[in-house]
């Protein structure tokens, strides 16, 4: 009789193994980790199309991409969509990862998509100073640019760029470099960084509605576009209508101006220099935010009257009241 419910108690753990093993192992046949080549023809168009916005070749944006997160099976790209390693940085508020690094237990962005994973590696390379040598290169020259990206920092990995290069030619990824005539731009926004502005202030990231965020004196900022308001703006960042003209000592009925520099946050209380010579046309409220300084603070520094206006020539303190004369 004890045989018996030994062998039924048996024949049920039997049972029951199979059928989970069983359910595990068609889940892992649903669920095949992702080859280059499967990896390469879903983010193919993707990367041709960053490349028209941005003129990064669309080679290095795929071998990247492929390295970075191990053909897409990587944690960090199956949980948080972030496809280049991209990490937190101070300041950043969307949702993030946590996993050992260079340290352990770092913060790494989190995004909905993996095209936001793409869009904010794009912005990274194309404002931050560090890398713009790359964009003096010609777009098909693969090798100088991921030589250039190892040479800026972009990777600790001393193989980094023969590891691209590699993955470049294998798949001939170089002939996407080629193919910027039939894809239009999806930039709705060709004139939101005025001219001459790029790479002056620090990348931050691409928000909502692919806003681009920058950083000046530790504080985040955008650039206005063409149909901005205070509303709308206030509603891509999650934020009160109220709070985007106090910060930039704006009043509710001013209107924006395409190119207009708007702070996200409170601007400091100094500045990250000492001094500024004021410039023909220039204002207190405009040298108040070209340093991300509270305009307040600037009128105090200096000893002048609120309202008053600066003359052409004149040093203003930035960091400290002025010497009484």
């Amino acid at each position: 009789m004890l045989q018996n419910k030994n062998s039924i108690f048996l024949t049920f753990i039997l049972l029951f193994l199979n059928n989970f093993l069983g359910t595990g192992f068609v889940y892992a046949q649903q669920n095949p980790k992702m080859t280059k080549q499967e990896y390469i023809d879903k983010y193919r168009d993707v990367a041709i199309q960053e490349m028209v916005e941005f003129k990064i070749p669309a080679s290095i944006t795929l071998a990247q991409g492929l390295l970075e997160s191990g053909n897409g099976n990587s944690r960090l790209a199956t949980e948080a969509n972030n496809h280049f390693g991209i990490k937190c940085h101070v300041g950043w508020e969307g949702d993030f990862i946590r996993m050992d690094d260079d340290a352990t237990n770092e913060c790494f962005r989190k995004y909905k998509h993996a095209y936001d994973s793409y869009k904010d590696h794009s912005f990274f390379l194309s404002q931050r100073p560090r890398y713009a040598l790359l964009f003096d290169l010609d777009i098909t020259d693969y090798k100088g640019w991921a030589k250039g990206l190892k040479k800026a920092g972009y990777a600790t990995n001393p193989k980094y760029a023969d590891l691209l290069i590699n993955i470049i030619e294998e798949f001939e990824l170089y002939k996407l470099d080629l193919m910027q005539g039939p894809y239009t731009a999806v930039n709705k926004y060709p004139n939101e960084i005025p001219k001459g502005k790029e790479r002056e202030y620090e990348a931050f990231a691409v928000g909502k509605n692919d806003r681009k965020v920058f950083t000046n004196n530790g504080r985040k900022f955008i650039f206005a576009r063409s149909d901005d308001d205070f509303f709308k703006i206030a509603g891509d960042f999650n934020i009160y209508a109220y709070q985007v003209w106090k910060y930039n000592e704006l009043s509710k009925t001013d209107k924006l101006k395409e190119g207009q520099m708007l702070y996200l946050q409170k601007k400091k209380n100094k500045a990250n220099t000492a001094y500024h010579i004021v410039g023909p046309g220039e204002t207190m409220r405009s040298i108040s935010q070209l340093y991300g300084i509270k305009l307040n603070k600037l009128y105090r520094f200096n000893r002048m009257e609120k309202g008053s206006i600066p003359h052409t020539g004149q040093m203003l303190w930035l960091q400290g009241r002025r010497p009484k004369k």
